[in-house]
């Protein structure tokens, strides 16, 4: 069985060499980059486990190179290295897809707790970037951001796809209208719109057999919405 790939982005040299000395010898393999420039190249040849990304890089923040990351539609856990611990920064990174934040300095025997934690977390959605996800008649490839329904493909919107893949991450939970306005449409401000519910719509048209009685994408009123299926290919 190949190491766990862990890609690590942080322009300090000396940083960047203990923590993959230490990773290395905790059984991982890791690629780093000193800016989010070279860290795209990488994720371009291959598959990562969880990318250690640090929020202040030579080229643009680390906050807008994971906001970009998802929308994308790379869901590769990523874990947020700050220099410094404050709630503002730290929901920032939560917000824009971050799913978890370290300020530095940092122990390693935390680090390590952290890495684990994302990858259990992973595991237990069963998804990587690279895999698909069946439901029904319906299968979804993260890599490619293409949906198949029946064998033939399904013409989904950006928004729908991002929003079809932030409920499959989420399935078994319920998810709130906030929620997806925040993580799909990115809004910090929270207005009234009804946009989720139409994009809802839009994806029980083409991915349920009856829309009016849905199957997986299923309506919590007065809460929000719930992805049931667990089937992963």
């Amino acid at each position: 069985m190949p190491s766990p790939l862990i890609l690590l982005v942080d322009d300090d040299d000396s940083l960047a060499a203990l923590l993959t000395a230490r990773l290395c010898r905790e059984g991982y393999d890791v690629r780093t980059s000193a800016d989010a420039a070279h860290a795209e190249e990488a994720l371009a040849g291959g598959s990562f486990d969880v990318i250690l990304l640090d929020v202040v890089l030579p080229d643009r923040s680390g906050f807008d190179f994971c906001a970009e990351l998802r929308d994308r539609n790379i869901e590769t856990p990523v874990l947020m290295l700050a220099d410094r611990d404050s709630l503002s920064d730290r929901v920032a990174g939560l917000r824009i897809g971050a799913d978890d934040y370290l300020a530095k300095p940092f122990d390693m025997p935390e680090l390590l707790a952290r890495i684990e934690a994302l990858r259990r977390r992973a595991g237990r959605n069963g998804i990587r970037e690279t895999a698909r996800f069946h439901f029904g008649d319906v299968c979804v490839s993260f890599a490619s951001q293409t949906v198949l329904r029946a064998g033939k493909q399904v013409e989904l919107s950006r928004r729908e796809f991002q929003m079809l893949c932030h409920l499959i991450h989420n399935r078994g939970r319920v998810v709130l209208r906030d929620e997806l306005l925040q993580s799909v449409w990115g809004y910090r401000a929270i207005p009234y719109t009804r946009t989720v519910d139409v994009h809802m719509w839009q994806l029980r048209r083409k991915l349920e057999h009856d829309p009016r009685q849905p199957r997986f994408l299923r309506t919590i009123r007065g809460a929000g919405y719930l992805f049931m299926a667990d089937t992963v290919g």
